[in-house]
């Protein structure tokens, strides 16, 4: 059985989604950071860094919205990149 491969972001566009990831409310970086923390051996694919930069688009307090479960993503951001990033910040 052949094994598919994931495509990873590379060193560069994970220092920059680091950056980009960096917030106001202290909440979303601890749980973000320990995404960051989780994925540091196998890395971040492509997917992920997609749902994780569409989710840094929003405001503070819509994001810990979403990282609490006060709501769920709807609209623009209800795509299956930000459900599975969701779904890893979240636990």
């Amino acid at each position: 059985m052949t094994e598919v491969a994931i495509p990873l972001i590379d060193e560069r566009a994970l220092s920059k989604l680091r950056w980009r990831c960096r917030r106001g409310l202290l909440e979303n970086d601890l749980l973000i950071e320990r995404f960051f923390t989780r994925h540091a051996d196998s890395g971040i694919s492509v997917t992920q860094a997609e749902g994780l930069t569409m989710l840094m688009d929003l405001a503070d307090n819509d994001l810990l919205d979403l990282l609490l479960r006060r709501k769920e993503p709807s609209g623009e951001i209800d795509t299956a990149a930000v459900r599975e990033v969701l779904a890893d910040l979240r636990t």
